[in-house]
């Protein structure tokens, strides 16, 4: 084969495309289709809600039309989604009357935030006039939005697997879809606590273990990913995953802010639930210890309220360690 001049101009985009592809994953792409397909029905199917009137449960998915891919282009993640989707809820009053309905998700898509995202939801024509329709468009609403949000935040986690190496300094910022504009709509500026009012409360202060069948760099990662926190609190989070960044968790109930981070080694925190006295936070400090095939992750926690020692051990046992190991498959060997 004949070799190009310097000078071709076939041999300079020759040579810029190798030099921006490195291992070949700069331009990686996966279709997600038939897997968001399945996850979206085993989110939704068996959702339920009740209160005094009755309950309600989706019985099925009969619709689920679109399509999703992930692209990595030069390091950034793109992710592409479109889905129309159709279901059935079937509501049973608490005299034993049953009833059937529809849900309707014309717009799941990337271009659209999910508070915006338009359920609609009706009894059929056939049926007689219940409360359980009421009951449907709002907690039924409520559940069926944050089934799709969880369907987002695994879109971005199972499939980016592998999909993007860290950065120079070792810590890949979160990704995020084409819009930076939705992220800065959902900021976490707008969660800042009340006022200081200067009342000292008792304090308390007490340590975690948890082991993990992961390395530290994956686990590390969990905590900073934006799409991976909301993937295993299965609720929508805002995580500004650097030095000095803030986050809110489990729709508000935990905020703070990143003070340290070690690549790897250590994470430092200001943390609180948004119920502690106002401005008061506890100082959780986060150590990845290597042991080989496992990390053990010890967490340090200082300045907690004593009379929420015991809410808060449980609050990270469940909502953080349990979670974590549940969505990723982190959990503990069996021998």
């Amino acid at each position: 084969m004949a070799k190009w001049g310097e000078g071709d101009p076939r041999w300079i985009v020759e040579e810029r495309a190798d030099a921006t592809n490195v291992n070949n994953w700069h331009w990686t792409e996966r279709d997600a289709t038939n897997w968001s397909s399945d996850k979206l029905k085993s989110l939704l199917l068996g959702l339920s809600v009740e209160n005094e009137e009755g309950v309600c449960e989706v019985t099925e998915v009969g619709k689920v039309e679109g399509e999703a891919s992930i692209n990595n282009r030069k390091g950034k993640l793109i992710f592409f989604y479109e889905w129309n989707l159709k279901a059935t809820w079937t509501g049973k009053s608490k005299s034993g009357i049953k009833y059937k309905g529809s849900i309707e998700v014309p717009n799941l898509s990337d271009e659209n935030d999910m508070e915006d995202l338009d359920i609609n939801i009706s009894l059929n024509k056939d049926e007689p006039e219940t409360p359980l329709t009421a009951l449907m468009k709002t907690k039924g609403a409520d559940k069926v939005r944050e089934a799709l949000g969880s369907y987002v935040g695994f879109l971005k986690t199972e499939f980016t697997q592998g999909m993007i190496l860290p950065t120079a300094n070792g810590v890949s910022k979160p990704q995020s879809s084409q819009s930076k504009a939705k992220v800065d709509k959902t900021q976490v500026g707008s969660t800042a606590a009340p006022p200081n009012t200067g009342v000292k409360i008792p304090t308390c202060k007490f340590s975690m273990k948890e082991t993990f069948l992961t390395s530290p760099a994956e686990l590390f990662r969990v905590f900073l990913n934006q799409e991976m926190v909301q993937a295993f609190t299965h609720a929508p989070a805002t995580v500004e995953g650097e030095r000095g960044g803030k986050f809110r968790l489990l729709d508000g109930n935990v905020l703070g802010e990143f003070m340290e981070l070690v690549y790897e080694q250590k994470i430092v925190m200001k943390w609180r639930y948004n119920t502690w006295p106002c401005e008061h936070y506890a100082t959780i400090t986060l150590t990845f210890c290597d042991r080989g095939s496992e990390t053990e992750l010890k967490a340090e926690c200082r300045g907690v309220p004593e009379s929420e020692e015991e809410r808060t051990k449980h609050g990270w046992q469940r909502y953080y360690f349990e979670a974590i190991k549940q969505t990723f498959g982190y959990g503990a060997r069996l021998y």
